[in-house]
């Protein structure tokens, strides 16, 4: 149960590989991945981290070794937030920035399909603002995924 299988160097190694390749992957994947999950994200996430189990562990069911991953993972994250929290370069790597999806009553289409946005995500934004199109100063797709209304008060 404690025997590990494999060297402790090597779950930590496979930790890293496999939290830094994810992390390339979801953050290529767009900011509403993350932002707002639809049930087929949140297929994709339970398949993902079914897929990489193998790759993390390397076949070995130690508890030892399964704490080792863990730590190392929660370590990793620990580290990308502290360094992220330093340097805005970093940051803006990792967390992306905000995108104008549109301004003053105008979407711009084109943003939101680079951003693969539905304009009905845009719609449902601006009814839980409480704000009309026509009466919409900015609209942000913030980096965390969600968006932002701001009403033009004039």
């Amino acid at each position: 149960m404690f025997d590990m299988s494999l060297p402790w160097w090597e779950f930590i190694l496979r930790g890293v590989i496999v939290y830094c390749v994810l992390l390339v992957l979801v953050r290529v994947s767009g900011k509403r991945t993350v932002g707002q999950f639809t049930p087929f994200d949140l297929l994709v996430v339970m398949l993902l981290s079914e897929a990489v189990s193998n790759s993390l562990s390397g076949g070995d069911d130690s508890v030892a070794g399964g704490l080792l991953i863990a730590c190392t993972l929660i370590a990793l994250n620990m580290l990308l937030a502290y360094l992220s929290s330093h340097h805005s370069k970093l940051a803006s790597m990792i967390d992306g920035e905000c995108v104008l999806l549109g301004k003053d009553g105008r979407i711009y289409l084109d943003v939101l399909k680079r951003n693969r946005i539905a304009v009905s995500d845009v719609e449902q934004s601006l009814r839980e603002a409480d704000v009309a199109l026509e009466k919409a100063k900015c609209i942000f797709l913030e980096a965390d995924g969600s968006i932002t209304v701001l009403e033009n008060k004039d």
